[in-house]
Order: C-alpha cells, then sequence, then structure tokens
C-alpha cells in the first residue's frame, strides 16, 4: 500500500507540473496584448510599451514561466492586471462561492445516483427498470444552462420560492448567513447536478448488474438472501470501485459547468472570474485559475485512487 500511495503521490505531482506548462504555454499563444487591452485601442504604442515593461510582458516566455512557478511555489499568484490586486485574494474570495457549490451538487449528483441505480438494479428487466432509465436518458440530454434557466422561471419567478440569482454571502453582517446562501446555491447546485448523476446512475446501474452476476451473489441468493439484501450487503461495496473512478472524472465536468451556471445565475464564483477574465484578456488571473481549476481535479482523482484502493485492497497489490 505504501508503495501505491507513493506512486500515485509522483504521478500527482509530475501531473500537476505538466499542467503548469500546458496551461502557460496555451495561454502564451493567444492573440492579443493584455496592455493594450488596458490602455484601450487608441493609446499610443509607447504607453503600451511601457506598461507592458511594467507587467513584465517584454520578457522570453520562459523567463516569465519561470517567475510564475516560483512565485506559486512561495504562495504568490501575482497581481491582477485588471482588478489591480493580488490574484490570491481574488481566488480566495471566489472559491467560498464555487467550493461549496460543487459540493453541494457532487453530493446532489451522487444520491440522485445511487438511488436511481439502486432501484433500477433492484427491478431489472421490469416497469421500474424502464422507467428509470427513461428519466435519465433525458437527465443526459438535458444542457445544465438550459436546465438553470428552467429553473429560475419555475422556482425563482412563478412559485418564488429561492432566489434567481446573486450571493448574500455566508457572513450574516454582511446582509446574508448560512440559511440565504445555501439558498442561493441550492438551484445551480441541481442544474449541476442532474446532467452528472443521470450519468453516474447509469454507471452505478451497470456496475451492479456486473456483480450480481458473479458466484458468490448466485450462492447468497441460493442460501435464501432476498435480492434486495443482496444488493446493500454484497454488492454494493464490490461495485463501488468503477462508480468511485467515475465520480472523479465527473468532479472535472461539475467544475467546467461553473463557468456556465455562475453566469446564469450571477454567482461571484471562480466560473464567473475566469470568465470575466477572460473578456478583460487578463491572463494571469486565467492561468491561476485554471491551473487551480486543474489542480483540484488531479488532487480529487488522487483521492479517489486512495479511497477504491482501500475499498479494494486488490488494487493497492496489482498497481505495485
Amino acid at each position: 500500500m505504501r508503495l501505491f500511495l507513493l506512486r500515485r503521490f509522483v504521478t500527482l505531482l509530475l501531473t500537476l507540473a505538466a499542467a503548469s506548462a500546458v496551461v502557460f504555454v496555451v495561454l502564451d499563444v493567444l492573440p492579443g496584448n493584455a496592455a493594450q487591452t488596458m490602455m484601450g485601442p487608441d493609446a499610443a504604442p509607447e504607453a503600451v510599451a511601457e506598461l507592458a515593461r511594467q507587467l513584465g510582458l517584454d520578457q522570453p516566455a520562459w523567463q516569465r514561466y519561470g517567475t510564475w512557478v516560483q512565485g506559486l511555489l512561495h504562495g504568490d499568484m501575482g497581481e491582477s492586471y485588471a482588478y489591480g490586486s493580488p490574484v490570491g485574494e481574488l481566488v480566495a474570495e471566489r472559491l467560498a462561492v464555487t467550493v461549496p457549490l460543487a459540493l453541494i451538487a457532487m453530493a446532489l449528483a451522487v444520491a440522485m445516483a445511487l438511488a436511481a441505480g439502486m432501484f433500477a438494479a433492484a427491478h431489472h428487466n421490469r416497469a421500474g427498470d424502464t422507467g428509470v432509465m427513461a428519466l435519465v436518458q433525458l437527465g443526459i440530454a438535458v444542457p445544465n444552462f438550459w436546465l438553470a434557466i428552467l429553473l429560475i422561471l419555475l422556482f425563482a419567478v412563478r412559485l418564488q420560492w429561492l432566489p434567481a440569482g446573486g450571493f448574500p454571502g455566508w457572513q450574516a453582517q454582511e446582509g446574508g448567513g448560512f440559511w440565504p446562501a445555501l439558498q442561493a446555491l441550492l438551484l445551480p447546485a441541481v442544474a449541476l447536478a442532474v446532467v452528472q448523476g443521470a450519468i453516474l446512475a447509469r454507471i452505478t446501474r451497470s456496475a451492479l448488474l456486473e456483480v450480481l452476476r458473479e458466484d458468490f451473489v448466485r450462492t447468497a441468493r441460493a442460501k435464501g438472501l432476498s435480492r434486495r439484501a443482496a444488493l446493500w450487503r454484497h454488492v454494493l461495496r464490490n461495485a463501488l470501485v468503477p462508480v468511485l473512478t467515475v465520480m472523479g472524472l465527473q468532479f472535472a465536468g461539475l467544475l467546467a459547468g461553473t463557468i456556465v451556471v455562475e453566469n446564469v445565475f450571477a454567482l461571484p464564483g471562480l466560473g464567473r472570474l475566469v470568465f470575466q477574465s477572460i473578456a478583460n484578456r487578463d491572463v494571469i488571473v486565467v492561468r491561476n485559475c485554471v491551473l487551480l481549476l486543474a489542480g483540484m481535479v488531479v488532487v480529487v482523482n488522487f483521492a479517489v485512487d486512495v479511497l477504491a484502493a482501500f475499498i479494494d485492497p486488490r488494487l493497492a497489490r496489482r498497481a505495485a
């Protein structure tokens, strides 16, 4: 197990290093000039060149990459061109919205997927299975931004149960509080969770049905154990490994989906910050945010690998 964890950790570090290089190269070759964008199209070339020198944009690419990585290792993300404040402060403020949103959406997706997958597997080839799979297929086909608009029209405009957008903050002193903030995140979380939950429900059903065909389950059923009891006692744990793997991959989809959904609900999260920074040609903010999102995906997948190895130790032995 130690060798397995060491290998996975080294892979994590190498993946983060490769991600940083790819993010820097991709953004560095984009057309446009941040200094020109900040000063406007009618600015004098001399003034634009001076601002570019102050921002360090006149340095070679390898030198700017080294400066960026060195700053990251010391906890310094640089300063935003457009906002004029440290990127670390901007990211920390937005993470207070994006991280709870992603966690709530993931929790809803897992709850829906396990319930639907277990129900469909328990009623395989019956009306319940067919109905659940039809709903799952519908959930996969619905774009999350379109679902977000429908949720706003129904629950915010028509029923007026939940806010249509905005975020009051987690602090009561700022006019918000835990419950108002949770209400503001509920509809966006549902919009993100439905598609991911539908995909995960299909995987859960398939994994459960595959384990149900194993010999040890047939033996348990032959001894008088009901199908439902066999699902809960023996099948679910053995089917969790592929489900956990898909959950790790889906986390990337959730983070990507926040960019769209946060703009639909006007949430001041990391996705909205990325969107605004792209429009402002604020490369330093985009670079750090994209790397942060990639790092979160890599770390989540590392955690999933470790958890899967604890559930099924055979995976660690095979990898070692």
